[in-house]
This record gives C-alpha cells, sequence and structure tokens, in this order.
C-alpha cells in the first residue's frame, strides 16, 4: 500500500434540512436538519479494500455520495489523490472523476436499457474526450475483459436485457474501469444478486484491489467484509463506532454495536451454540440524536455516564472503537 491515501475523508457533515413550511418559516422556527453523516474520517489507499458496514439508514450511501461529489457536504473535506474536490466547481471537477468511479446497488437500474454494451462502457470516454473511435472500441473490450466478460465480442452488442445480473453488474464495473481509476466506491455491489453469482463478483473486486485499485465497499454483510476487506468501518447513525483491521474488527469487537453485529452472523460450526444478540428498539430517528452515546438507548451495557458523554474512537485491543466502558 501506498503511504499517501488515494482517498482521505475528513471530518465530514452531510446534512439535509427539513422543509419548515408556511407556517414555521412565518413562526421563525429553528431549522431541523437530517444528521445523515455527522462527522466521520477514512482513508483509502492504494491496493486496499475498506469495508463501510452498518445497519440500513446508517449513513453509508451518503458517504457514498458525498466522496463522489454527488452532494456537497455541509462541512469537512474530501481529497482523491490529494485534491480537496468538495469546494471544486463541476467544471474543475471533471478531470478529478477519471481518478475516481461508483459502482452502485441495482445493476437492473443502472445501466440504460436504451444502450448497447458497447455503448454502455465506452460512454465515458465519449464524456471525457479520449482517444479515436477504434481506440475506444479496444479500450472497452480491455475493460469488458478485465471485469470477467470474456470473450468482450459476446457481449459488444448486446442490450441489459440480454444479460444476467451478474453479467449486468460486470458491464457496471466495466464502464467504471474503462477511464482506469485509482478509486472505485462500490455501493452494495452484491446485494441485489443471486447467491450464486456474489462470490465472482466480489472475487473479481479483490482482484482489482491486487492490482493496486483502491476500494471503498459499502456494505451491511459483515462475513463479506471480514472475508474480504483489509479494514472495517462500522457506522452507527452517522459515526464511526469501531474500526481497524478486518480479522482484528471481526475476532476481537470492542463496541456492543459491533458485538451485536457479529453475533447474528450465520456460524459454520453446528455445534456452536452461542445465542444471537438482538439489539432491543428502533435507531433512533437522524432528526433528534440522542444526547451523549448515539447508542446508549439501545447498548446492553448502557448507564447514566452514556447519556452524558458523547465517546471518541479511542485505542482499544490493537485497534479503535468509540465507548467509555472500554
Amino acid at each position: 500500500m501506498s503511504a499517501a491515501p488515494l482517498l482521505q475523508v475528513r471530518d465530514l457533515v452531510v446534512h439535509y434540512p427539513l422543509a419548515r413550511g408556511l407556517v414555521g418559516t412565518l413562526g421563525r422556527r429553528e431549522e431541523r436538519v437530517v444528521r445523515a453523516v455527522d462527522g466521520i474520517s477514512l482513508s483509502v489507499a492504494a491496493g486496499e479494500l475498506v469495508a463501510l458496514v452498518g445497519e440500513s439508514g446508517c449513513g453509508k450511501t451518503t458517504t457514498a455520495q458525498a466522496v463522489m461529489r454527488m452532494l456537497v457536504p455541509r462541512s469537512g473535506s474530501v481529497e482523491i489523490a490529494g485534491q480537496d474536490i468538495a469546494p471544486l466547481s463541476e467544471r474543475a471537477l471533471r478531470p478529478v472523476r477519471r481518478e475516481a468511479q461508483i459502482v452502485f446497488q441495482d445493476p437492473y437500474e443502472s445501466l440504460d436499457p436504451r444502450y448497447r454494451v458497447r455503448d454502455t462502457v465506452g460512454e465515458p470516454l465519449v464524456i471525457h474526450r479520449i482517444g479515436s473511435r477504434e481506440e475506444r472500441t479496444e479500450r472497452v473490450r480491455e475493460a469488458l475483459e478485465r471485469a470477467g466478460l470474456s470473450p468482450a465480442e459476446l457481449f459488444l452488442e448486446r442490450y441489459p436485457h440480454e444479460l444476467s445480473g451478474g453479467q449486468r453488474q460486470r458491464v457496471a464495473i466495466a464502464s467504471a474501469l474503462v477511464l482506469e481509476p485509482k478509486l472505485l466506491v462500490a455501493d452494495e455491489p452484491v446485494s441485489m444478486l443471486d447467491v450464486s453469482v456474489r462470490a465472482g463478483i466480489l472475487d473479481l473486486l479483490d482482484g482489482l484491489r491486487r492490482g493496486g485499485l483502491g476500494i471503498l465497499m459499502i456494505t451491511h454483510d459483515l462475513s463479506t467484509a471480514a472475508q474480504y476487506a483489509d479494514r472495517i468501518l462500522v457506522m452507527y447513525l452517522g459515526r464511526i463506532v469501531e474500526e481497524g483491521p478486518a480479522r482484528v474488527v471481526v475476532g476481537a469487537p470492542q463496541h456492543p454495536y459491533t458485538k451485536a453485529l457479529i453475533s447474528v452472523v450465520p456460524r459454520r460450526d453446528p455445534h456452536d451454540q452461542r445465542r444471537p444478540q438482538i439489539l432491543q428498539g428502533e435507531t433512533p430517528n437522524p432528526v433528534d440524536i440522542p444526547e451523549g452515546c448515539r447508542f446508549h438507548p439501545r447498548c446492553p451495557i448502557g448507564d447514566d455516564s452514556c447519556r452524558a458523554i458523547d465517546p471518541q474512537l479511542a485505542p482499544a485491543q490493537g485497534h479503535r472503537a468509540a465507548c467509555i466502558k472500554l
């Protein structure tokens, strides 16, 4: 891995303002916001796969969109290859977009049904005005081969409806790879696919990582993260609550939330009688985040001190976790 990270996120904050309505505006009510991402920092190096893990609604996808500047953060910085993209205009951002690409969750929705595979994969080259028509065709073939669609000639003229789910996701990955980016953001890349094809897509991403590509993978599946990621970041209600090497986080979790997530992962040993730890209650509303530790309403070891102290990430058994009980 390189010394300087490809992606460096510092104190990222993304809030969505709630409409106050006419009465609220006239009455000058205080603006309320959805605190989707509430001050997180992370990094991804070349040849590293970092998994951002958490329940639905914790802010993972919003983080991915902010990293790609698909939305403008309220504060914080996002550096790609050493350049902060947060303040850039759309025109200044275009060259940076060649360095970082995203693969979306649903391959059935991310591909235009009117485009052949040739056009879908080649579109980024047209947008960025790269190469002649012959050179673009050759790069499209190379990207398809790299994404595991071989021989490429069998797929160039097909439409999305003529492909399986796994093949569609490979086309989406090829479309991201055709620009030869340094960073890939994969937002739940296998959650919409059949179990039988998930391993193939994950092995593909693993091979790309081994080839030097930096990957930020958004997932809710800790077992997948444990098998393929170099590092795991556990997210809860807009914050990172635990982070560290994948094997350490899974093998010796410190935060109660991480322990609960791991406890419900199916085990290979049929004689393992440990009971899963089911968290009580629902995730709090991100508009009204609890005082102190935001996890304390659901925490099995929380007490009054947790209601008063908002813990920050601190060293814990070889990695970092945000819990005052450690």
